[in-house]
């Protein structure tokens, strides 16, 4: 009931964005603490002053609404001072993924035609080895280093922090698009999608409300900014309500508990990845010596949850289910155990989700003999679908850059002549009281350390190493691990080392898409259609039961594949060895 009365009025101020609310917040709140960091921060006032510089300078550049704008940066106060800025003028700013280089990093930034692209200092080696492919395009850095960019922290400086006046640029809506928030979808490379004003405030809102958000409050928030979760949903239920966000640049189990102590956070955003860590962390006395009162998140298995609510001394766990670029969420407030919340039947008549049969070897829903797509009983998995009305901005699609991408995630003629639903590829399993379970993904998509990994993106990288004949990638359960693990099927020839290899996996792919486990194979299965059977492998896994081709084993924080020998697997099956 919070969550909708804090959200109820947004349609009747439309032009109220999330940057003119924090704006409004920060009049209440000035001298409050708004985003704070390991080596520094902003007070409120000095947020909004900072955005407005930002906003400026933008102005400045030439930039107007509806242009965009490529962010490539860590995790710091600046990240989110920077977007808000350029957003509140009508800037759309794609939030790229800061973990990525080379092919995948130049595929996000030609995907959203960007006007220029602002990089942290620290990332600029990694952004111009591009630079001869995106030319003309303009590159700005943030912060001092070692390459000969224009700075625009320094620039920024120039320009007034006073309030913007009618006559300068356009003020954004809630109707205008905000953000590129990039998706790896079900298949090929990263896919951008697009997040109106209206989504921002809507999620904002909405988790303020669900959390209970109070000035008072501090969120820890140590996931990554450039995804939905930990750069739109976790900082802004904190700001439109004058707490305080906790800014780290990226999770670390050692200190974790002694820095939510210390920093006095009573909020904190998870991933199911991450609570796994702590688990499997060595017990300090700081981790029942805080002073948090609510644990929010996705992804939290119910085989840990309540060891982990137990251990750490976690008052109340909030589980969701959502998707950057899905259109509706769901709400676990009521503490069940490894559920996904499900729909109070007081929202019934504004949310309608769907549990669709699946066929796998289509990877799609099945369509019975008129056309029409079968729901699923109590208990059987299916994909979930969210149904799209209209008149109903809520249900909408907002769809990505890539119009061909987004005319795959629609399903029509579903379950009615006319209907239209989004396909979320995710199966779900739904109880008798109306509980929603999370069984897998669904496609070429696996999700491994909090991140959905194309299996086509990262196939065509391995087959780039030398001595790769094909290559093959699927995701594979493993044992006490959240997700899939990548593996990769290969076959090799004339040229292939492995150390070689391993190299070229750690340079060109991001921690969460590199395979953890390989398998040398003679020769590729493939079905009557010429198509890879990777089913099949994915079956198989890394069982020495049923592959006796050679198989290899990368640990977490490893540059180079080991032999996967019976000591090995033992670890894994002990749920002992990190990956």
């Amino acid at each position: 009931m919070r969550a909708l009365e804090r959200s109820a009025s947004i349609e009747r101020h439309p032009e109220r964005t999330l940057p003119r609310l924090i704006e409004s917040v920060a009049s209440a709140h000035a001298a409050r603490p708004a985003l704070i960091g390991t080596d520094g921060g902003y007070t409120y006032q000095a947020l909004t002053e900072a955005m407005r510089r930002y906003a400026r300078w933008a102005l400045s550049r030439g930039l107007k609404a509806h242009d965009v704008v490529g962010l490539y940066m860590e995790n710091r106060p600046e990240y989110l001072a920077l977007w808000l800025g350029l957003t509140s003028v009508g800037v759309t700013v794609a939030l790229l993924n800061s973990q990525l280089s080379g092919e995948p990093l130049a595929h996000s930034i030609a995907s959203v035609r960007p006007r220029c692209v602002i990089c942290s200092a620290g990332l600029a080696a990694a952004l111009l080895p591009l630079r001869e492919r995106l030319a003309p395009l303009p590159l700005w850095v943030h912060g001092a280093g070692d390459s000969a960019l224009p700075r625009l922290d320094v620039d920024a400086l120039q320009h007034s922090c006073a309030p913007l006046t009618d006559g300068e640029g356009t003020r954004a809506t809630l109707a205008d698009r905000a953000l590129c928030i990039y998706t790896s979808g079900t298949t090929g490379l990263p896919k951008a999608a697009n997040v109106s004003h209206r989504r921002l405030l809507q999620w904002s809102q909405w988790f303020a409300g669900l959390m209970d958000v109070s000035p008072a409050d501090r969120m820890y928030d140590c996931l990554p900014l450039h995804h939905s979760v930990g750069g739109v949903v976790a900082p802004g239920a904190a700001l439109v309500c004058g707490a305080s966000v906790v800014v780290r640049e990226r999770f670390a189990a050692r200190s974790f508990w002694s820095d939510v102590r210390a920093s006095g956070c009573t909020l904190f955003q998870y991933i199911g990845e991450l609570c796994r860590y702590l688990l499997a962390s060595p017990p300090v006395p700081e981790e029942q010596a805080h002073a948090l009162r609510i644990a929010c998140g996705n992804g939290l298995g119910g085989d840990i949850w309540e060891r982990f609510q137990r251990r750490f001394r976690i008052p109340q766990i909030l589980e969701y289910y959502a998707a950057t670029e899905g259109n509706f969420s769901l709400y676990n407030c009521e503490g069940r155990v490894g559920s996904l919340g499900r729909i109070p039947p007081f929202l019934a008549h504004r949310v309608s989700v769907a549990l669709a049969r699946f066929d796998p070897e289509r990877a799609a829903p099945l369509r019975n003999a008129q056309g029409r797509c079968e729901r699923c009983a109590i208990g059987e998995p299916g994909e979930a679908l969210g149904q799209i009305l209209a008149g109903q901005q809520a249900t909408q699609f907002e769809g990505y850059t890539d119009a061909a991408a987004s005319a795959q995630k629609v399903l029509r003629d579903v379950f009615a002549p006319g209907d239209a639903w989004y396909r979320t590829g995710d199966l779900l399993r739904q109880d008798a009281q109306g509980f929603f379970y999370f069984v897998d993904r669904v496609g070429d998509t696996y999700r491994w350390k909090g991140e959905n990994v194309s299996t086509t993106e990262v196939a065509a990288i391995l087959a780039a190493q030398p001595g790769v004949e094909e290559a093959a990638v699927y995701g594979v359960a493993v044992p006490a691990q959240d997700g899939r693990a990548g593996m990769a099927a290969l076959v090799v020839g004339e040229g292939f080392d492995l150390a070689a290899f391993a190299d070229g996996v750690v340079r060109e792919l991001p921690v969460y898409a590199r395979p953890v486990f390989l398998r040398l194979m003679p020769a590729l299965r493939r079905t009557g259609t010429f198509k890879l059977a990777k089913q099949g492998l994915a079956d198989e896994g890394f069982d020495p039961q049923r592959v006796t081709d050679p198989l290899y084993v990368i640990a977490a924080g490893a540059t180079r594949y080991e032999v996967l020998d019976a000591p090995r697997q033992a670890q894994l099956q002990r749920g002992t060895l990190r990956l």
